[in-house]
């Protein structure tokens, strides 16, 4: 770029101190939308790489002439789509793409955030014992009276809410579970160890939070989920039905197969 032009629309570079600077508004809508803008658009395009930390909401209320309220609800804004984590003490961080899962395999979210390089936590809800209905297009179809594990838990990555799962166990297929409390490790990674698995299915819904899904998941009432339906068999047993929730901007599933010829 030669010296005194001016940077191209949407750019960001950093200052002589290191600070990100960030690119104009471009006046139009509400001011807390321009803002929005102006942020998001140097995170899709790259020049904002992950990890790279978002100015301060006192330099944005300097920058852009704005009411802290406005420069909140534009940062929370960008944070509901996943696009920035804020964090305290650290301030707002452009945050790393949503992973990708292949949508055909088993994979125990522990393992993938910590993987991630975050602090994996469970937080157990609740956990019951029940008996089988026999009710026929049940989540875990058995014959009525078949003991069976509900569980409900939330996982953490870096202390934020990721995903909310409602697993049910056949105890017949996993007796082991009876015994296990599942506050120290997560359902998938207890089933993986525990039980073998030759069938499994995948439904992927696009639902409105309820109530309790919104609570656990510090989400709005009504905001969109991405929900994940697997059940598991082993031979002809059932072994076991989750329901898996994830906010809207949260999760990115993958699959790849090949077409097939008659």
């Amino acid at each position: 770029m030669n010296a005194g032009a001016e940077p191209p629309a949407g750019s960001a570079m950093l200052s002589d101190s290191g600070k990100t600077v960030t690119p104009d508004l471009d006046g139009e809508g509400p001011l807390w939308q321009q803002i929005r803008r102006a942020l998001e658009r140097p995170i899709l395009s790259g020049q904002w790489a992950p990890g790279t930390p978002v100015p301060s909401e006192f330099d944005l209320m300097a920058r852009y002439g704005a009411a802290r309220m406005t420069v909140n609800r534009a940062l929370c804004s960008l944070a509901g789509e996943g696009l920035v984590d804020r964090r305290r003490k650290r301030g707002t961080l452009v945050a790393a793409p949503a992973p990708e899962r292949p949508l055909f395999e088993i994979w125990d979210i522990a393992a993938e955030i910590n993987l991630g390089g975050r602090a994996y936590r469970l937080e157990l809800l609740e956990r019951n014992l029940l008996k089988a209905d026999g009710a026929p297009g049940a989540g875990l179809p058995l014959v009525a009276g078949a003991p069976i594990l509900r569980v409900l838990c939330c996982h953490r990555a870096d202390e934020r809410p990721v995903q909310l799962e409602e697993r049910w166990i056949n105890l017949d297929a996993v007796p082991e579970a009876r015994d296990e409390s599942f506050e120290t490790i997560s359902p998938d990674g207890f089933l993986l160890q525990q039980v073998p698995w030759t069938e499994a299915e995948h439904a992927i819904l696009a639902e409105t939070a309820p109530p309790m899904v919104a609570q656990r998941l510090a989400m709005k009432r009504g905001d969109a989920c991405l929900v994940v339906e697997r059940r598991t068999w082993n031979g002809k047993i059932p072994v076991t039905f989750a329901r898996l929730w994830h906010p809207g901007a949260g999760r990115r599933l993958v699959g790849r197969f090949q077409r097939s010829f008659n």
